[in-house]
């Protein structure tokens, strides 16, 4: 690559980054604050533990919006070009976030305060269906094909980035706010932060070019009429073996990065202690992002994806058992590790893999919904149904622990049915087929 091509490839990597972290801030926060406050300043009327199925519920209605998304951005997206829906897609999930900062209560104004959280969550969701997997090929489009894993990490390390901010900024209030205070007002604050966020990500991105890749393939080919029905039509393979790769790794995310907030918390563990395990996880997976990213390019996506995945089964049960000693210490330790080096496995390397399995006619509608797939079965269902199994088996997370193993099995076999994709070229759009492994030799060498 020209020294002007590195440099806009690491102008969209840092543009990819600061867009993902704003997303997945606002995305988190929600999560986070759904876990610890929302069941009583929205469903306050319901039994406690009713109440946290409904905040959680408000969870899983954001994931299916992030379907809607993928599809609608998707489709903009493979039309009509990568930036400007990338533009769209910060501005909505801003504006939607801080909203939510701003709403009033079912105190103050009843059924209606979780009727209007629940539709700024519709629309949270909307926008980060189009956002993760766009900024990913976006940045994976202008990436040499030997080095892709290395330049697209840091725009997915806005994942765990975003995601450690938002814990950082409520572990932060807890630590500094009594609990009538954040419950009455503290909860605000990360939210009404994303107007902020938004003006600096929206300058940032505004600055990049279109990708390289895109711009080839309309000056050769008409558009495609719809995409999302083509994909279903010529790429229905990848679509399924995409979402179940992802399932077993973001069934651990949803349930030892969201739901196990509550669940501690209700065992007796303080709160403090589960948000700092927590951060202390998502923020070494930040960290360690870019390395397992880059040596995906030096051994392939797949093999690190059979660890993560086979790693994540392995250690559901022990991590439950773990958590139910109430040893603060022994709990810190295990979820960081599990986090910082297991969860990373699948999310550093998994949104590569998808970017290489589509052509360019389809790859942002492809990425887009393959992913929300996964994440709407593997983590947005997954605090929803970890509720109400805990709930019908008399505060026992066996049950969850054993239907992560579940999950993590189906992906495996995904993971074995999937061809290497590690140093294919996005430039043959039209190629539904993966690359030699002496073409991916080469490529490596190179």
């Amino acid at each position: 690559m020209s020294d002007h091509n590195t440099a806009m490839s690491r102008r969209v990597a840092l543009s990819g980054f600061l867009g993902t972290t704003i997303e997945y801030f606002d995305f988190y926060v929600y999560g986070t604050v759904a876990a610890l406050v929302f069941n009583q300043v929205f469903f306050n009327n319901l039994d406690p533990l009713v109440g946290t199925i409904a905040a959680f519920a408000t969870l899983a209605a954001g994931y299916l919006s992030r379907l809607l998304g993928a599809i609608i951005f998707g489709h903009y997206g493979d039309r009509l070009g990568r930036k400007s829906a990338l533009l769209i897609t910060m501005i909505v999930m801003g504006l939607a976030s801080g909203l939510i900062g701003l709403l009033p209560t079912q105190a103050q104004i009843g059924a209606a305060a979780p009727l209007l959280l629940l539709t700024l969550r519709l629309v949270q969701g909307f926008a980060l269906g189009g956002e993760f997997g766009g900024a990913v090929l976006m940045t994976a489009e202008h990436s040499a094909d030997n080095k892709r894993g290395r330049t697209t990490s840091l725009t997915v390390m806005g994942n765990p980035a975003g995601s450690a901010l938002g814990m950082l900024s409520v572990l932060t209030l807890t630590g500094v706010l009594t609990t009538e205070q954040f419950q009455a007002w503290g909860w605000r604050i990360p939210f009404l932060l994303s107007f902020g966020l938004l003006i600096i990500g929206y300058f940032v991105r505004h600055k990049v070019v279109e990708s390289p890749v895109f711009e080839k393939q309309v000056s050769t080919a008409e558009p495609t009429r719809v995409p999302v029905l083509e994909l279903f039509r010529t790429q229905p393979r990848n679509l399924v073996l995409g979402t179940l790769i992802l399932i077993g790794g973001v069934a651990g995310t949803g349930i030892f990065g969201v739901y196990i907030l509550a669940y501690a918390t209700g065992l007796g563990h303080e709160r403090s202690t589960v948000l700092t395990a927590v951060l202390l996880g998502t923020i070494g997976s930040a960290l360690l992002t870019p390395v397992i990213s880059s040596f995906s390019d030096r051994v392939g996506r797949r093999p690190i994806l059979l660890v993560g995945t086979a790693l994540t089964a392995a250690v559901s049960f022990p991590l439950f058992w773990v958590i139910d000693q109430l040893n603060s210490a022994l709990l810190i330790v295990s979820l960081t590790l599990y986090i910082t080096f297991v969860m990373t496995c699948i999310t550093a390397v998994a949104p590569v893999l998808l970017s290489e399995l589509f052509p360019t006619h389809l790859r942002y509608t492809g990425v887009s919904m393959t992913y929300q797939l996964g994440a709407l079965l593997g983590a947005g269902l997954m605090p929803l149904a970890a509720s109400t199994l805990v709930a019908n088996s008399g505060g026992n997370g066996y049950p969850v622990a054993a239907l992560i193993v579940g999950v993590s099995v189906i992906s495996l076999i995904a993971v074995f049915l999937t061809p290497e994709t590690s140093g294919s070229s996005l430039t043959e759009t039209d190629t539904q087929s993966a690359p030699s492994d002496s073409a991916r030799t080469a490529s490596r060498i190179a």
